[in-house]
């Protein structure tokens, strides 16, 4: 995959939802939460007022229903700026 963000913009690999609970309950498809971690895959440039902080490689947490969702070769990615990230793990 050769994809490079523009500007501000940060490509995301999330995180797979939890298969079953902490108590060994296994968790329906249908009932699954969106993952709100993931890990980057490509960062853009930045622009003059906002240098890139997050790296290629850093788990990172977002919110709910930051970025855009992509599908390309059949893999779920998201975009979104720098800005919608809340936290580096």
């Amino acid at each position: 995959m050769n994809i490079k963000p523009l500007a501000d913009r940060v490509l995301i690999k999330p995180a797979e939802a939890e298969e079953k609970t902490a108590s060994g309950i296994i968790i329906p498809d249908s009932a699954k939460e969106k993952p709100l971690k993931g890990e980057v895959i490509a960062i853009g440039n930045g622009t003059k007022d906002e240098e890139m902080i997050v790296k290629k490689g850093d788990t990172v947490l977002y919110g709910k229903y930051a970025g855009q969702e992509l599908d390309i070769d059949g893999e779920k990615l998201l975009i979104m700026k720098q800005s919608d990230i809340f936290a580096i793990i």
